[in-house]
């Protein structure tokens, strides 16, 4: 959806595909008929933005192939869809039974990594509207933290600088601005606010940035004010805004159900203890209360004790869309667990998947029409 800042800025606002499981080209055209479509109508809005996932073979292979990226622009096209933004954030084989910790390789100090995202922002030139001002495109936030040493962080530093030359290059083939947002997350070598300065400040800042996922923001317990005006002070952008709340629970014995094998849950407390998932917190008896790295729907809260950092959601979206200008323009909704929620709240067919997800991307619309952006 296209929203309209009282700059005059448009706010592009969309939900992320990542929750879908297609890793190739047909499956990815097949998901916009399934869901996408049926979300649009739904919000009745002429066009739906989508928070494209390619995994890094499609990836790879709509990058060499002009004619293929044609096809997707115009499958797109004909269904009222668009893509600003693309998710470089999960490699591939983001739906296998078991993931964990092998959504952060390949990391950022392999040459893989930086080929899957110079694909990714190819393809992307080519699938922006004519209007949209720039593109973006999320990745992981560096490595897992460990292991991490000066080496890797020099490994990591060089293709920094890389990415920044192939994104130029990029803008000088097409005449597109895409830029690169850095995800700080729990458990990995960017975490915090303070991390994402440390190791980020000294990059090509008009081509990189953060991507700042509410969920991941409020685990570590951060106050979105003090962590935007900190990343402001050092002048990093926001480049793209992930809209998520997380699990919160005084009382962490309720959260027995929501250990399930695929995803990692990190788990912490406002102590700054911490477990790399809910299951180990749980076995440790880690002093509550909790936010725990489990991405739930935006508009529905949980049965107490059970709460959710949606408050934090909302008070960053103060932050960043009800000033003179907005901080940023790329908004998506990225609730990617919808498959492994707990059984009696888990979707059990794609329309109820559809209708799900359309409700978070109206709880959004609705909170960013409380600061008074219009569609």
């Amino acid at each position: 959806m296209r929203l309209r800042h009282r700059s005059g800025t448009t706010l592009h606002l969309g939900y992320c595909t990542n929750v879908h499981p297609a890793e190739d080209l047909d499956g990815i055209i097949a998901q916009f008929d399934t869901y996408a479509v049926p979300i649009r109508a739904r919000l009745e809005t002429d066009v739906l933005g989508l928070g494209l996932w390619l995994a890094a073979p499609v990836a790879e292979v709509l990058a060499a192939d002009p004619a293929l990226r044609a096809r997707l622009r115009a499958e797109l096209a004909a269904r009222g869809l668009e893509v600003v933004t693309l998710n470089g954030f999960p490699y591939r084989s983001f739906h296998d039974p078991v993931v964990k910790h092998a959504v952060y390789r390949p990391d950022w100090t392999t040459r893989e990594r930086l080929s899957y995202t110079f694909d990714l922002a190819r393809v992307l030139a080519d699938l922006l509207p004519d209007d949209a001002a720039r593109g973006s495109v999320s990745t992981l936030p560096l490595a897992w933290r460990v292991p991490w040493s000066v080496t890797m962080a020099d490994q990591v530093a060089r293709r920094l600088d890389q990415l920044a030359a192939g994104l130029a290059a990029v803008e000088a083939a097409t005449g597109r601005v895409v830029r690169v947002a850095f995800e700080p997350e729990p458990g990995c070598v960017v975490e915090t606010t303070e991390q994402a300065i440390s190791h980020l400040a000294r990059a090509d800042t008009s081509r990189l940035g953060i991507c700042l996922d509410l969920a991941h923001l409020a685990c570590a317990w951060e106050q979105p004010a003090a962590a935007l005006k900190a990343l402001r002070a050092k002048g990093l952008p926001i480049v793209k805004v992930q809209l998520s709340a997380a699990l919160e629970s005084a009382d962490p014995q309720a959260l027995h159900e929501y250990v399930e094998p695929r995803f990692l849950h990190q788990t912490r407390n406002p102590h700054g203890e911490a477990a790399d998932d809910l299951d180990e917190a749980l076995a440790r008896g880690l002093p509550g209360p909790w936010r725990v790295h489990y991405h739930v729907p935006l508009h529905a809260a949980p049965e107490p004790p059970l709460a959710t950092t949606a408050p934090v959601l909302v008070e960053a979206l103060r932050e960043l869309a009800g000033g003179r200008e907005p901080l940023c323009d790329h908004y998506d909704v990225e609730t990617y667990t919808w498959g492994v929620l707990p059984p009696a709240l888990r979707p059990r067919t794609p329309q109820q998947l559809a209708a799900g997800i359309a409700g978070e991307l109206d709880f959004a619309r609705t909170h960013l029409r409380d600061l008074g952006v219009t569609a």
